[in-house]
């Protein structure tokens, strides 16, 4: 995979904002024009496509949306957001303003920070679209992004929270924080690892590392040149010191992705896994994926959580479509088949007191499956660190541990 190349390195390198023509916008209020408008727009929605479940979703909501809306959705799939948030910005400093190649993108964190901050996003549309009165917006935080307003310039679709997942049948009671990680590590070397950064999970295993061990947490709230960055890090890497050589393959090397992660734990060659869906481990056990003995868990300290979102470049060729989209995957079929295990396990992001009686039966009668926490036992979600922190990050873990080969 190539290096992240979100944020400080992708700003560090862009021009002032090139000054674009006004153009007429859509108005996201006037569902009915928005609707009319849509009927025919092909919306080229950027997003990871790393997971065969992920990518099969996708196809869905296609056909869904083109079957209701008239609107073909294209999938493009990334190995890397950055990529998409790259070809806008391009776009922006050629001053292209319409016609972008880039319609719909699935992003969160750092780059949607870097294009809201550029300048690059549609918007504010979200809290105008129709199933917005649906979503949970006092229990959950889908207002902010990393810390950041979202401010109606990206709409959620999916919670997340860091859990990890472990095989029963080897691993009956595993490590449940970090300090007890690296001690089983130690006792147990090789059967742990983590996806390698900038991986958004291997990036992600470091945030939540970080959150438990840092003496002040609340410094993360604020951007990374705000704070002292090495009294606050300088726990994470010392415990990343001591963890590395008894990593899987003593840390020479890392699994690419989170589902290669899966396949060690499948294969018997490690025991523990980090994910960010707390559905996942029931998931690949319906799909034969994992064995039916894995389970997840959460550590003792709580783990760290957030949404998941899309947004739309400013110059966008099918904004209405794109619009038309994001607000199917608010509407309740649309969440309880994301939510199911058999498909892709994520939370809703809705309210259930919000929904009508039938939809809310459809929810209570889910089975979320083998291996997923209940809420209570899921527990709340810790907040994600400002988004400067995930770029020094994984910066400094590459200068510290490489990357690889």
């Amino acid at each position: 995979m190539k290096p992240l190349r979100t944020l400080a390195a992708l700003l560090a390198l862009a021009l002032p904002a090139t000054t674009l023509p006004a153009m007429a916008e859509p108005d996201p209020a006037n569902w009915p024009d928005v609707l009319e408008a849509a009927k025919g727009q092909t919306v080229y929605w950027h997003a990871w496509g790393g997971s065969t479940t992920t990518n099969a979703f996708i196809a869905w909501v296609g056909d869904e949306v083109g079957e209701r809306h008239g609107v073909t959705l294209e999938h493009v799939k990334l190995a890397d957001t950055a990529d998409a948030v790259s070809r806008v910005l391009t776009e922006q400093q050629a001053g292209q303003s319409e016609g972008g190649a880039v319609d719909l993108i699935w992003i969160n964190g750092p780059n949607f920070a870097a294009m809201k901050r550029q300048g690059l996003l549609f918007g504010p549309f979200a809290e105008s679209l129709p199933s917005w009165a649906m979503v949970d917006t006092t229990g959950k935080d889908v207002q902010h992004d990393f810390t950041v307003p979202v401010e109606g310039y990206e709409s959620p679709w999916a919670m997340a929270q860091v859990v990890f997942i472990h095989d029963s049948a080897r691993l009956p009671e595993p490590p449940r924080s970090m300090a007890a990680l690296l001690e089983w590590s130690r006792a147990n070397p090789g059967r742990f690892t983590f996806p390698q950064p900038p991986d958004f999970l291997g990036t992600t295993f470091l945030k939540q590392a970080l959150v438990e061990l840092t003496p002040d947490a609340t410094a993360l709230s604020r951007p990374v040149e705000e704070a002292d960055y090495e009294a606050a890090t300088a726990p994470l890497w010392e415990f990343l010191d001591a963890l590395t050589p008894t990593l899987w393959r003593q840390g020479r090397a890392y699994p690419q992705t989170g589902p290669r992660q899966l396949q060690l734990i499948a294969d018997g060659e490690v025991d523990i896994a980090i994910s960010f869906s707390p559905g996942e481990a029931s998931t690949a056990i319906a799909n034969d994926q994992l064995p039916p003995s894995v389970r997840t868990y959460v550590l003792d300290g709580g783990t760290v959580g957030n949404a998941s979102f899309v947004a739309i470049p400013f110059n966008s060729s099918a904004k209405e479509g794109a619009m038309v989209v994001a607000n199917f995957l608010l509407s309740p079929q649309a969440q309880l088949r994301a939510q199911d295990p058999d498909v892709l396990g994520y939370g809703t992001v809705l309210s259930m007191e919000a929904l009508s009686e039938a939809d809310r039966a459809a929810f209570a009668a889910l089975d979320l499956g083998p291996a997923t926490l209940s809420p209570a036992d899921l527990g709340p979600a810790l907040p994600e660190p400002h988004p400067s922190w995930s770029t020094r990050l994984t910066a400094d873990w590459i200068t510290r541990y490489g990357i690889a080969e």
